[in-house]
């Protein structure tokens, strides 16, 4: 495989070897579904994910949390299955199942020895297609829901990274919790989950991504029985509903500081800017960047925060991406007296990188961590599978490993420097979770970076 691989959603089937000589495939079937497969020499297991490209972001007022409540209950029954079918089913085959509510899609999956997939993909497409919503099963997960959130709620860093998003993001839709808040949940109605899910959940909607010891033809055939099965018209001719748009989207800031007091140990600090995009062509550059500054225990915020002068035990950065937007943030969690000190070492550490850029030391190290990251967690067939739905629904394109480590090797120092000093010059945003008072950090908030 020479580059990436384009995913047209007007071509029907696709075949390439990626690195390891593992088969992908992928078919679009008249209907619309599409249905992708790594095939993993030698492997005994089998991760399956359905795919619906709608998450929190694209809920409408009075729907709010609908995304997140809707992934709940397609667990609660179908017509012909109950909540504890579903459940023996793969518990009865040492089987995982679960899924995940994102701001940009829903993803439900499970992963099941090779012998036990035909029951895995038909369990999961009764689900997908034929949950009842009972009506009192609705009210009973309400409870559920709203103690979840409460969970989050006590968690003191999930807090703070709901107020981190809300502060750099405003007003954008990425910028709502991904669960909803007690208030929603309390207030949405079980007809607008059921409008959101006859909405949103139909064949052209669909993607269904497998990796591990996983044959296609079998694959497709297994999805189109069972999708036939539960009614779904197959022959009835339909495009893939378009992908995002992936043109970068305005960011206008929530707020510049945020501090939620909370009588707790410690103080969790956030402080950053808006990122770049999924489809953003710097994203390996951006991959560098956050290694460097803070991906790891060699990374100058851990070696500079944790390391010489012991103020905190976790201390990171992160760079999450969505179709049209991201963030870059930093992270420690420290001591409340230690607040102030801690936020201005993380945004001068930001700073200085911005200004120095990376050594040819760093930049190497960057490489090898990233890369060598890579590799190991391509072992699991999880993040395979997980790597196809991403491919399919956001990027447009499949990437090996092979691929991404030449994509790496191009990043220059120049380039690090250049997205640094970007980054540096964008709106900088300040959460805090703690017993501490705003006054250490009202000098940092409110401007760049830079």
């Amino acid at each position: 495989m020479n580059g990436a691989v384009r995913l047209p959603l007007d071509l029907a089937e696709l075949s390439f070897t990626a690195t390891g000589d593992c088969l992908v495939r992928r078919t679009v079937l008249p209907g619309g579904v599409r249905i992708l497969t790594e095939q993993v020499p030698g492997a005994r297991s089998t991760t399956i994910g359905f795919w619906v490209a709608v998450g929190s972001r694209d809920e409408q007022p009075g729907h709010y949390g609908s995304t997140h409540f809707l992934e709940h209950l397609l667990f609660k029954g179908t017509a012909s299955r109950t909540a504890l079918d579903i459940a023996i089913s793969f518990d009865s085959v040492g089987g995982e199942h679960n899924a995940m509510t994102a701001k940009e899609y829903t993803c439900y999956y499970a992963k099941v020895r090779d012998r036990d997939v035909p029951m895995a993909v038909d369990v999961l497409c009764d689900m997908l297609t034929s949950s009842l919503l009972d009506a009192e099963e609705f009210e009973t997960e309400r409870g559920v829901i709203l103690e979840e959130l409460a969970m989050a709620d006590d968690d003191p860093a999930d807090v703070a990274n709901e107020r981190f998003f809300e502060a750099v993001l405003g007003e954008h839709p990425l910028g709502r919790p991904i669960g909803g808040s007690q208030e929603t949940i309390r207030a949405v109605s079980r007809a607008a989950v059921w409008e959101h899910y006859r909405g949103n959940y139909r064949p052209q909607d669909l993607v269904i991504t497998a990796a591990g010891a996983v044959h296609h033809d079998e694959m497709v055939a297994a999805v189109e029985a069972a999708l036939a099965a539960a009614g779904w018209d197959l022959t009835v001719r339909a495009a893939p509903v378009a992908r995002r748009d992936a043109r970068a989207d305005l960011i206008e800031r929530g707020s510049p500081l945020t501090v939620v007091q909370r009588p707790i140990e410690q103080a969790n600090i956030l402080l950053g800017v808006p990122g770049i995009s999924a489809t953003d062509e710097r994203r390996s550059t951006m991959a560098v960047v956050n290694s460097v500054l803070g991906g790891g225990m060699s990374s100058r915020l851990f070696q500079e925060i944790r390391e010489k002068r012991g103020l905190a035990y976790s201390v990171y950065s992160f760079s999450p991406s969505y179709s049209d937007a991201g963030l870059f943030g930093l992270y420690a969690g420290c001591s409340p007296a230690k607040a102030g000190q801690v936020a201005e070492l993380l945004l001068s550490e930001f700073q200085r990188f911005a200004h120095d850029g990376v050594s040819d030391d760093e930049l190497a190290r960057a490489r090898g961590q990233l890369g060598g990251a890579s590799a190991l967690a391509l072992e699991d067939s999880d993040t395979r599978m997980s790597r196809l739905g991403r491919s399919e629904i956001t990027l447009g394109e499949f990437a090996d490993l092979d691929e991404s480590l030449r994509r790496l090797d191009l990043v220059t120092k120049a380039d690090v420097i250049e997205l640094a000093a970007d980054l540096a010059s964008r709106p900088l945003s300040i959460a805090v979770v703690g017993t501490t008072d705003e006054a250490p950090f009202a000098d940092l908030a409110g401007a760049s970076a830079a």
